[in-house]
């Protein structure tokens, strides 16, 4: 009941010939609307705003406190402009980004043209974007690709968004990063490992938001998860080819 398949041993898998079903496409919108949430909510600072309210924080008013980053004239950056990628750039052109860099396998011209998104190198884009989106598939391409040399490249003004899989950024280094002022914030729907244990060094960092995956957790797309895995399930079970069966 779910997109990802990388907690399966697809290898043993295949070998014993076994069929699987998933779940894409019907969590794509809720996964983009919960990864602009993250976004604005990192680099407005919220979950830092509120804490002010209810400790008493928030006194006369003063010019600079509290001021985050905003996507108006910006440049975003998605890693992985698939499915979700689109979906999320689609979002967020609305809210007047100036220009979309996306990094992948390959380019894509045709799902680019709608956002005029150019493709380029990774390192490119993670010195050029104001924000950073990560929604690519982890595979052994992509894990630990959000390392220090990769922060390294990064503005210090510049947010980092984690929608895919937690490996696909090294969590140490994200961690020093976040803490030496080398980049702005992060926010993160999904961690190594999850749950993430309460004594991680990260939750101690204000410029660290982290959400318990919950990327599809609404009503109404975990409903539709549910009926997709069953319906995968009892095709099977009948021998007949599944509404959405992975390609092994």
């Amino acid at each position: 009941m779910s997109v990802g398949v990388d907690h399966l041993a697809l290898d043993e898998i295949k070998k014993r010939g076994i069929r699987v079903g998933y779940t894409p496409d019907v969590l794509t919108d809720a996964t983009a609307e919960l990864a602009v949430s993250l976004l604005l909510t990192t680099s407005r600072r919220l979950p830092e705003a509120i804490e002010e309210v209810k400790n008493g924080g928030w006194t006369a008013w003063k010019p600079l406190w509290m001021c985050g980053y905003g996507l108006t004239k910006s440049t975003v950056g998605i890693i992985g402009l698939g499915r979700i990628g689109q979906a999320i750039a689609r979002r967020l052109k609305p809210f007047g980004v100036q220009r979309f860099l996306y990094s992948g396998r390959q380019p894509k011209p045709q799902e680019a043209a709608e956002f005029q998104a150019e493709f380029v190198p990774t390192a490119q884009l993670a010195a050029e974007a104001d924000f950073i989106i990560v929604t690519c598939s982890l595979t052994p391409a992509t894990k630990g690709l959000c390392n220090k040399d990769f922060f390294r490249l990064m503005k210090k003004t510049a947010v980092l968004v984690n929608i895919s899989r937690g490996d696909v950024v090294n969590q140490d280094d994200l961690y020093q990063a976040l803490a030496s002022g080398q980049i702005a914030a992060a926010g993160l729907d999904v961690t190594t490992p999850e749950p993430l244990p309460t004594s991680h060094p990260l939750l101690t960092l204000k410029n660290c938001v982290i959400l318990p995956h919950i990327g599809s957790a609404t009503h109404g797309t975990r409903n539709t998860m549910s009926l997709l895995a069953a319906n995968n399930l009892l095709a099977g079970l009948r021998g007949e080819p599944m509404p959405s069966e992975l390609k092994l």
